[in-house]
Order: C-alpha cells, then structure tokens, then sequence
C-alpha cells in the first residue's frame, strides 16, 4: 500500500534525498499545509521589518514560488527560449542552471509559469502551464522524462494557464490533467509510464468539466489512504491503491476558477472557492461499502470564500484572506463555520492575500505587494506589522516561502529574500 505524501520528509530520505528538517521541498511546505517550523527573530514587525538581504534578477515571467532543498532554490519562468524551469543559490540568489521544458511561451491569459516544483532527492518535478508534467536531475535540469496532458485528453475548466504543483508520493507522481477518462493520473515517478488514471463524476451541475487550479493533498479518512483534489467539478476522493474514485462534492465548485488547496484533517475536508460560492466542510463517511461526502456546513460567499492565497489550518480555526480580490484577513471555527473575527476587516494591503504560518503567526503577502505579520490566534485580530518590499510588479500572487531564516519573494523576473529569522 502506497505511503501518504503527509510523510513526504521520510518518503525523500528513503528514496534518496537527504532534506533537512528547515527545507521546504514543494508546494507549501514538507506536508503541503503551509506550515513553517522555523523560528521568527521578531514578533514586532511595525518597529523594525525585516531587513533586505538581496534582490536577483533573472527567473522569467510568472506566478510560480519557490521549492528550497539543500542549499537550492527551484522555480520556474517564461523566458525567450520557452517555459524554462530554474535552480539558484539559496544563499545568494545566483543562477546556477535553467532548462526550457516548452519550445514556446505557452499561450494563455496572465502570461507566465504557476507551478511550484516538487524537489525529491536528485530529481524535481514540474507541470508547464500549457499542461505537460516533467521530471529533471536537481544537478544540471536534464530532462529525465515529460509526458504532455494531450496524452489523457486534458483540458481546464477555464483558459489561465495549468497551476497545479504535482504531489510525489513515494515511487509515484500524481497531476490532474482534467481529461473525461483521465481527471487525474498516477505515474511511475522515474519513468512516467502510467500506474492508473481515474475518470471522475461528480453529482450536480456547479462548476466545469475539467482541472481546476488546485493541487493534490494526502488523507487517511476512514483508514484508508486516498488522494483530495479539488477540480473543475469540485473536491474528489481517489483510492490511493488502484485510482478508483471514492467520494466528490459538488456543490463548493464555481465556473469559473476553483483554486485554493483543500484542508485535510482527519475525516473532514474543508473547501472553498470564490466567485460567488462560499466555502464548505464535508464529513466522509461509510455507508455500506460506499463513502459519501456527508456536508456539515455550508458558508454563502458573503460570509466566506477564499479566492485565491490559500488557507492555513491551526488548532482547530482556519485562517486566510476572504472574498474575491479583497484578501480580508479572516479567522474561521472549523468545526462550526463561525466567523471568529475579520469577514470585512481591512489589511494593510490590498487584492488577495497568499499566506503562510510560521511561529505562532502569519505572513500575509498581499496582491499589491505588502508584506503583514499577524498573529494565528482566535482570540483577536492583531496586526504585528507590515512593509512593502523592495520591488512590486503587476500582481504579487507568488507564495511566500520561509526557510533558514529567510523569506523568499518571487516577483516575476525578481526574487528579493529577506531576513525574518535569526
């Protein structure tokens, strides 16, 4: 039976990479929760922000974060030659290497890369934003295999751009192609060939046929190790072992974009998307040999709905920014719904707001560039300081990552890291 990617730091050192316990080797973070383990020098960011180390030049047009393992740093970015996935120094920002893995600049609205590469021992792996998934040798980026969605027929549920990290799960590494028989796929991870392909149904008309924005969790509701995705369609349950379809939900699914990575905790996912809809926690349970999605709650958009920025669950509450291009720093009970503060409080900044936990705190980094520290606490909203950073273009949609003490900020051709450990 196939290891949950929750234990993906032990999974990477039994296949063959030696990762640190401060790396941060994916899409937010070691266990895809946007949970940082590191240590803030300051807890007081309206007296001194933190410091700028440096601002590099170089990673291409896009919205893609960074993967940090072992001293590197991996991202991707359009760039003249194609879609170029690149590896820099984590200590200096320098370009060590960058391999095209498109002949072109894919063509879509938002111009630019997404994904966010999975670094596992000596290899990476990526999803091009004009759909393909591909797996390089950490040492140079030579191309080691790429297999094109086209090969399952997939198609997005709307035209910006395939945005999905892929998730490794030991010998194998899962995407969501969005095709009618092949929603998401299973791969031999240091091949590509096919493991298993799941089709997909979904009861209810909300959303679209095809991938949503999202990327793939890990769960063990009911013993039973499965894959959580939420697409087009909306959240989806797949047997771990065979790709068989366990459980979906319908209902949490807008048409026109579903992007935040669901929650995982125990037997219960949350869910939300914006664009009018709301966001939703469902129960899986068994009924005879079947699991169903049992919904304990469903929040209207008005009271709740995470655009895009992702959310973080702490002990029990749900922190992210709500309502769509407002980023409104919001604390919700899991278990209830209950909005405990925020709803229409305003930040420091302003558009969505992608997020991350780190010491008892958030980094809010907000769509027109601010940087916020709040604390992670239901008892009350409390600001701990804000800055804008150093370079501000377009849309600062790239996650923030946290690692040795130092805060990356990908903004299209730029990475500025500062300094928030000690």
């Amino acid at each position: 039976m196939p290891r949950p990617a929750f234990l993906l730091a032990l999974t990477l050192l039994v296949t063959g990479g030696s990762v640190s316990a401060s790396d941060w080797p994916q899409w937010r973070g070691p266990q895809r929760n946007g949970q940082s383990d590191e240590k803030l020098a300051s807890h007081d960011w309206s007296a001194q922000p933190p410091q700028l180390l440096w601002t590099v030049e170089g990673f291409g047009a896009g919205y893609s974060s960074v993967a940090v393992a072992e001293g590197v740093l991996y991202t991707l970015g359009n760039a003249d030659e194609g879609q170029v996935v690149l590896a820099a120094s984590a200590e200096t920002g320098e370009i060590r290497w960058k391999k095209a893995v498109t002949d072109t600049k894919p063509a879509h609205s938002y111009e630019g890369s997404r994904c966010t590469p999975t670094v596992v021992g000596d290899l990476l792996y990526v999803i091009t934003s004009d759909g393909s998934i591909a797996c390089l040798k950490t040492e140079n980026g030579e191309l080691v295999w790429q297999r094109k969605f086209s090969d399952w027929q997939g198609k997005m549920m709307s035209g910006w751009g395939f945005s999905e990290s892929p998730l490794v799960d030991g010998e194998r590494v899962l995407c969501t192609p969005g095709g009618n028989d092949a929603l998401v796929v299973c791969l031999n991870r240091l091949t590509g060939a096919d493991i298993w392909a799941c089709k997909g149904t979904f009861e209810g008309e909300a959303g679209k046929d095809g991938a949503g924005y999202s990327s793939i969790v890990t769960s063990e509701a009911l013993g039973i190790p499965q894959y959580v995705q939420l697409t087009g369609r909306g959240l989806i349950g797949i047997n771990a072992a065979d790709g068989r379809q366990l459980w979906s939900y319908n209902r949490v699914a807008n048409g026109v974009a579903n992007i935040p990575t669901p929650l995982v905790d125990g037997n219960f996912v949350f869910a939300s998307t914006s664009y009018k809809t709301g966001a939703a926690l469902v129960e899986l349970k068994k009924n005879g040999d079947q699991i169903v999605a049992d919904e304990k709650y469903f929040l209207e958009g008005n009271v709740f709905n995470n655009h895009h920025g992702g959310m973080i669950l702490q002990d029990g509450y749900v922190y992210a920014g709500h309502q769509q291009n407002e980023g409104f720093p919001t604390c919700v009970k899991m278990s209830t719904g209950d909005i405990v503060w925020g709803g229409k409080l305003r930040g420091p900044g302003s558009g969505s707001a992608a997020i991350l936990h780190i010491d008892g705190h958030l980094i809010f980094r907000y769509q027109n560039g601010v940087v916020a520290l709040i604390e992670a606490t239901p008892e009350e909203y409390r600001l701990k300081g804000s800055f804008k950073p150093d370079y501000q273009e377009g849309a600062s949609w790239a996650h923030p990552v946290v690692v040795n003490g130092r805060l990356y900020l990908r903004e299209q051709n730029k990475l500025m890291c500062y300094q928030v450990g000690k």
